[in-house]
């Protein structure tokens, strides 16, 4: 289920329903974001960019580009992107852009102007594999032997001997609609990180809408931080032939109605396709991570598990939070379930939550006990039976929205401590030890401002103009639907922090708006009640109320 909050009711306002307006539009447009334009221009003539890059250049932000193809990155050559640079991929020819060994790629944004790269089709026809994605490939070591060619057609060869090999910077960087299928098993997605090493630096990197993975790494020893998940076909982070880099503060928020036929995992990790005792072995080290999937619809079969770790991987996993899929955590394989035993397997300090089917699962070998393993004490692992359980906002499950949501715990939310940082695997300095809190999430909303969580709605024909939804606003609060489920007779309440207008509507499943209750209503700051329609039949909704700073959605239950 949703989460929903308790509130000390300080005043009230009752606000009386209208008649039920069986599949009204909404009179109210969603909240705008900070850079939309009232017209979008004619797009410019954007600068194409083919076949290889084989001496330093750098692009402008005052040109939009235009990948056609397959763009190669070549040795010897670095390739410099600068804050608020838009790049298109091609739909026609899968346009995708490939640094080789030996190249670099310099594309360093900022807060407030990210460098977007994205589709090429119009605002409104942009969907997930619009185009290919961005492939770096390095020379730090995998656990394939010979010269292994990277995914997706590209032809490109990854590994090596160093592990502090710099393949350049990503900082500041969205990727929107990325991720093509080549052929099964050999797919381009959002970010591919092939043999990549410890010199590169990866930090504030959004994948949005990726028709494959968000982020895989094959091999390398490459760190990251900041990481944002959205929307994803497949697997969030995917992990493989001896990755051993560490991640800090990663968010993944999945669209309930979209998954892979393959089963689609927040983390899915292997040593190899074979499960094979080669070095170096697959152990990554994650930690802060918080992943939410709303209650699956459509295409809910291939959602499978929050975590489906096998074939020999020894990732390890601290203080992340994970909420919403079939099975919590899979244990896959003889060797997955020894390296767990014997402390290579390490899972300390998570929390599952609202996991409709089981929380654990034992695959391949069945009689092992991953559950003894997930509660043995010292591993401090929490389980809570509903998302209502974490406190965090209702809007934190949506990944559409067009204003960022506050995805800071609430100030009762169990999350807000239970972190620790003891394990001898997170002793290294990469790690900040600073904060108590589980989840990718504590005192700072670190996804304010250079995110986008809508770009399907974005013009991205003004060069420059690439700065993300406004930051979510602090004035509604503690949203929630009561009774729920309900009879037929509910309530939406919330807090507003400061006076201003709202429209409420209620919308089904497939987000056509039922009902609008309330258009542009004047509102004083504190605790408000609105009546929802009693009219509606039995199913599942969404209220969602727009204020004139922000916009939340909480689902509710109607069971007559």
């Amino acid at each position: 289920m949703y989460p929903s909050f308790k509130y000390t009711r300080t005043t009230m306002k009752k606000i009386l329903l209208p008649a039920l307006l069986a599949c009204a539009v909404a009179t109210t447009a969603p909240v705008s974001q900070a850079r939309a334009q009232t017209v979008c221009p004619a797009a410019p003539t954007a600068t194409v960019v083919s076949g290889n890059i084989t001496q330093n250049t750098t692009w402008s932000s005052a040109n939009v580009y235009l990948l056609s193809g397959f763009v190669y990155v070549k040795a010897g050559a670095t390739l410099t992107i600068p804050a608020g640079t838009i790049i298109k991929g091609d739909k026609a020819t899968k346009g995708s852009l490939i640094v080789e060994q030996g190249a670099r790629l310099i594309a360093e944004g900022t807060a407030s102007q990210p460098i977007v790269f994205t589709s090429n089709e119009p605002a409104g026809s942009r969907a997930r594999g619009d185009w290919g994605g961005i492939i770096i490939c390095g020379r730090a070591p995998v656990n394939l032997a010979g010269t292994p060619v990277v995914e997706g057609g590209v032809g490109s060869t990854y590994g090596g001997t160093d592990a502090n090999d710099n393949s350049g910077s990503l900082k500041y960087v969205r990727i929107e609609f990325p991720g093509i299928a080549f052929q099964p098993n050999s797919e381009i997605n959002g970010l591919t990180l092939a043999g990549v090493g410890a010199g590169t630096q990866i930090d504030y990197v959004q994948v949005y809408g990726s028709g494959d993975d968000s982020f895989e790494w094959f091999g390398g020893t490459v760190n990251a931080k900041h990481l944002v998940a959205v929307a994803a076909t497949d697997d969030d982070f995917d992990t493989d032939n001896g990755f051993q880099g560490k991640v800090q503060y990663g968010l993944i928020v999945r669209e309930q109605n979209t998954a892979d036929v393959s089963g689609s995992t927040a983390f899915e990790s292997d040593n190899d396709a074979g499960g094979s005792a080669n070095t170096p072995q697959t152990a990554p080290i994650f930690s802060n991570v918080t992943a939410l999937l709303r209650t699956p619809i459509g295409a809910a079969a291939n959602f499978t598990r929050a975590m489906h770790l096998r074939r020999n991987t020894s990732i390890s996993i601290f203080n992340t939070v994970l909420s919403g899929w079939p099975t919590g955590l899979t244990l896959d394989g003889a060797a997955a379930q020894a390296n767990a035993t014997n402390g290579g397997l390490v899972l300390k300090n998570n929390v599952l939550a609202n996991m409709t089917t089981r929380n654990f699962e034992a695959a391949g070998v069945t009689t092992y006990d991953v559950a003894g393993f997930w509660n043995a004490a010292a591993n401090s692992n929490t389980v809570y039976s509903t998302a209502t359980d974490l406190g965090l906002n209702a809007g934190n499950f949506t990944p559409d929205a067009d204003v960022i949501q506050d995805f800071l715990p609430t100030s009762t939310s169990p999350l807000r401590t239970g972190a620790a940082f003891t394990d001898a695997k997170l002793a290294d300095s990469f790690f900040e030890k600073t904060g108590t809190f589980r989840g990718a999430f504590g005192t700072v909303n670190w996804v304010a401002g250079w995110t986008n969580f809508n770009p399907q709605t974005t013009c991205y024909n003004r060069p420059g103009i690439t700065l993300a939804a406004k930051a979510a606003s602090d004035q509604l609060q503690q949203l929630t639907v009561s009774p729920n489920p309900s009879a037929g007779q509910a309530s939406l309440n919330f807090e507003l922090k400061r006076s201003g207008t709202a429209s409420v509507r209620v919308l089904d499943v497939t987000g056509r708006t039922v009902a609008t209750v309330l258009t542009d209503g004047k509102l004083a700051a504190g605790t408000q009640q609105v009546a929802l329609p009693t009219t509606l039949q039995a199913g599942v909704y969404m209220a969602q109320i727009i204020t004139n700073e922000t916009s939340q959605s909480v689902r509710f239950v109607v069971a007559k």
